[in-house]
């Protein structure tokens, strides 16, 4: 089997493992995912669990990871070049929470439930490739206008 097809094929056991677990730890009912974000309500703080389970395993397997040059598979890691926290991340970050509390669902939950057959991950994943789409508009944009910019000031 090629590198290309194993890649894949980990890719899709991955992702089923992923799915399998957002259901069954209620990660994709927006109703329990709204009862664990109203701290100051009826709160229902079970979904700490899964979202425990997840960072214990990303804490160890990202230990593992950065540990080794390059991934089991080839490639790269990809990891991050900026950690700094700046307005842009911050402005995200609170979009990404007002539209998680409206709405109920995190995007890895909102794909999972479109299998339910139901509008609202319908909607919901919709809407998030609406954003995302804006968002590359808006950055072209002012990447064109600081260009523009620079241009302008190093003829000056």
């Amino acid at each position: 089997m090629s590198n290309g097809k194993k890649k894949n094929a980990l890719a899709a056991l991955c992702g089923l493992l992923f799915a399998f677990g957002l259901g069954l730890g209620g990660m994709t009912n927006p109703l329990k995912v709204q009862a664990f974000l109203d701290v100051l309500g009826k709160w229902d703080p079970s979904l700490m669990l899964v979202m425990g389970g997840g960072i214990a395993v990303g804490f160890w397997a990202f230990r593992a990871a950065k540990r080794r040059a390059h991934p089991l598979l080839g490639g790269d890691f990809g990891w991050p070049r900026s950690t700094r926290i700046d307005a842009q991340l911050l402005a995200g970050a609170a979009i990404f929470g007002v539209g998680w509390g409206l709405t109920g669902y995190c995007p890895g939950p909102a794909l999972v439930a479109l299998g339910a057959g139901r509008i609202g991950p319908v909607v919901a994943v919709s809407s998030m490739v609406l954003g995302m789409l804006a968002t590359q508009a808006v950055t072209r944009q002012r990447g064109r206008t600081t260009a523009a910019a620079t241009a302008t000031t190093a003829r000056s």
